[in-house]
């Protein structure tokens, strides 16, 4: 019983939460255009793109950081 019960709270649990929606409007790609995205309305906030994702997503190429090797 204890076995039943605990497996529909897990159930239960993990069917509650992701519907599909972003946290901040910004978030989404939909909405990079924005004003309200945009510098400087954004920076009141801190609601810029940049911030949010980590990136700049208007950039077409992502530079990765060289790697040095070291000799043994």
């Amino acid at each position: 019983m204890k076995k039943i019960l605990f497996i529909s709270a897990i159930l239960l649990v993990s069917s509650c939460g992701y519907q599909g929606h972003y946290r901040y409007e910004c978030q989404d790609s939909a909405n990079w255009e924005k004003e309200e995205c945009n510098p400087p309305l954004c920076l009141v906030d801190g609601m810029c793109t940049e911030a949010l994702l980590g990136f700049d997503p208007s950039e077409t190429t992502i530079e990765m950081p060289t790697q040095e090797t070291v000799a043994p």
